[in-house]
């Protein structure tokens, strides 16, 4: 079975340099089972380098959503959180009473993009989508 490449191989491969500091952005990018946020990604990579700016992790995810290997996903109020593109696709539910986020298959939109295919000849793409609403806890 074949390994699949991590982002740092991947952006070597395209050649960017890897500087310590994408290093650990990618790092605490791949360490995390769930999606992180940038202040996230910060905080971690302080821990090995207390001198690593804000802007620096920012400019780093920039680079990695404009070559397709992270995935942002808005959850508003300016909550931005990030996960490899490789991962399984899923989208969000997000309470706007409590914040909670609940992740949700993407099979769900399956109908919708048949459907948009099917009646208006558009080949719908869904990445992550974050849909707003009220949760069963805070409905009671």
């Amino acid at each position: 079975m074949k390994k699949e490449k991590g982002l740092l191989e991947i952006l070597r491969e395209k050649g960017y340099r890897l500087t310590p500091q994408r290093m650990m952005v990618l790092e605490a990018i791949e360490a995390s089972h769930d999606h992180i946020s940038a202040e996230e990604i910060h905080t971690r990579a302080r821990i090995q380098y207390p001198y690593i700016n804000i802007s620096t992790v920012y400019r780093t995810l920039e680079l990695l959503k404009e070559n397709g290997l992270v995935t942002e996903t808005d959850l508003g109020g300016e909550r931005f959180l990030y996960h490899p593109a490789g991962k399984a696709q899923h989208h969000h539910l997000v309470c706007r009473k409590c914040g909670k986020v609940r992740d949700i298959d993407a099979s769900v939109f399956q109908q919708l993009r048949d459907e948009l295919k099917t009646r208006h000849s558009f080949d719908a793409e869904f990445e992550h989508i974050a849909i707003f609403g009220t949760c069963k806890s805070c409905q009671a």
